[in-house]
C-alpha cells in the first residue's frame, strides 16, 4: 500500500495523473451531511455497507465508527480492508461509518494545561463536544437510517487514537470495542496514563474490548507501555485487552500495516448480524 501511495504521489507531482485519477480507490459507499448542534457545524459522513446489505432486508449489522473518515483521509483503506476481508470470509459483515474532519486537532484533544500542546492548533480541547456529536447525533441517525445491531467499535490512529483512549476511560459504554493505534498519549502530560488506574477502579463491571499498539515513537511507545502495565495490574476481569508494541513500524505506517490484521482478529468468528422478524 505504501509503494502504491508513493507511486501515485510521484505520478501526481509529475503531472501524469490528475488529482481525481490519483485518488485512492474506495468501495461503493454512501455519503450524507449531518448538521450538528454540539459542534455548531455540518459534518460529512461516509458509510460503507457490506455485500448483500440491500438484498438482506431483515438483517442487521455491527458498526465500526472511525474518526479521520473522509474519502481523502483513512476511509478508503479501512473500507477496502473491511470489504476485502468480508468477501474472503475472514471478517464478519459490518458497516463502516467514517467521520470526515473539519478541525481535527480541536475534536480529537481534551483540555490541556501544557503550553506546548496548545501550540498545535488555534483551537484544541474539543473532544467532549465531538463525543457528544457522536453519541447524541450521529449514532441515533445511523440507527434510524441503517439496519444495525447494538454492537459498536471505533478505530483510529495518533490524535484519533488519543480520542479513542480518552473515550474508553470517560465513557466506556459508548462503544463495545476500542482500537487505538499509536495514540498520542503524551497529551496533557500523559494525563490518561497517570489517571488510568483510578479510572479503571471506578469501572469494575467493564466487558469491553481494548486494543492498543505503538510504533517507533519516542513520545508514544513508552507511555503506551506504561498504560499497558496499568491495565495488567488494574484491568477489570471482564475487560478484553491487548497491547501490541511494534517498534519495527513508523507512526506514519502503523494504521495501514496493522488495521487489516487487527480487524480480522477482533471481528472474526460467527456473524453477529441478526435477522429482525419485524422488518
Amino acid at each position: 500500500m505504501m509503494r502504491a501511495g508513493l507511486f501515485l504521489f510521484a505520478a501526481l507531482a509529475m503531472g501524469l495523473l490528475t488529482p481525481a485519477e490519483a485518488a485512492e480507490p474506495v468501495p461503493p459507499h454512501q455519503s450524507f451531511t449531518l448538521k450538528s448542534a454540539a459542534l455548531k457545524e455540518t459534518r460529512r459522513i461516509n458509510v460503507y455497507t457490506p455485500p448483500g446489505y440491500e438484498a438482506a432486508k431483515s438483517t442487521r449489522y455491527p458498526v465500526l465508527y472511525m474518526p479521520d473518515g473522509g474519502v481523502e483521509e483513512d476511509f478508503p483503506h479501512i473500507a477496502t480492508t473491511v470489504d476485502t476481508a468480508i468477501r474472503a470470509g475472514e471478517l464478519r459483515p459490518l458497516i463502516v461509518v467514517g467521520i470526515e474532519n473539519t478541525e481535527r486537532r480541536r475534536d480529537m484533544t481534551g483540555p490541556t494545561e501544557v503550553d506546548e500542546d496548545k501550540k498545535i492548533a488555534k483551537r484544541v480541547g474539543g473532544s467532549a463536544a465531538f463525543r457528544d456529536f457522536i453519541r447524541d447525533e450521529l449514532m441515533p441517525h445511523v440507527r434510524r437510517k441503517y439496519r444495525v445491531t447494538d454492537e459498536t467499535a471505533i478505530i483510529g490512529e495518533s490524535l484519533a487514537g488519543l480520542f479513542i483512549v480518552e473515550t474508553f476511560f470517560l465513557q466506556p459504554k459508548l462503544f463495545g470495542t476500542y482500537i487505538a493505534l499509536s495514540p498520542s498519549l503524551w497529551w496533557n502530560g500523559e494525563e490518561l496514563v497517570r489517571k488510568a488506574a483510578e479510572r479503571l477502579k471506578q469501572q469494575p463491571e467493564l466487558h469491553n474490548g481494548l486494543y492498543l499498539a505503538s510504533a517507533d515513537e519516542d513520545n508514544i511507545a513508552p507511555a503506551a507501555a506504561r498504560l499497558a502495565e496499568t491495565l495488567r495490574m488494574s484491568a477489570p476481569a471482564g475487560l478484553k485487552w491487548q497491547f501490541n508494541p511494534r517498534p519495527d513500524l513508523r507512526h506514519g505506517t502503523i494504521y495501514r500495516s496493522l488495521a487489516p490484521q487487527v480487524l480480522r482478529q477482533w471481528f472474526v468468528g460467527p456473524s453477529t448480524a441478526r435477522s429482525d422478524p419485524e422488518k
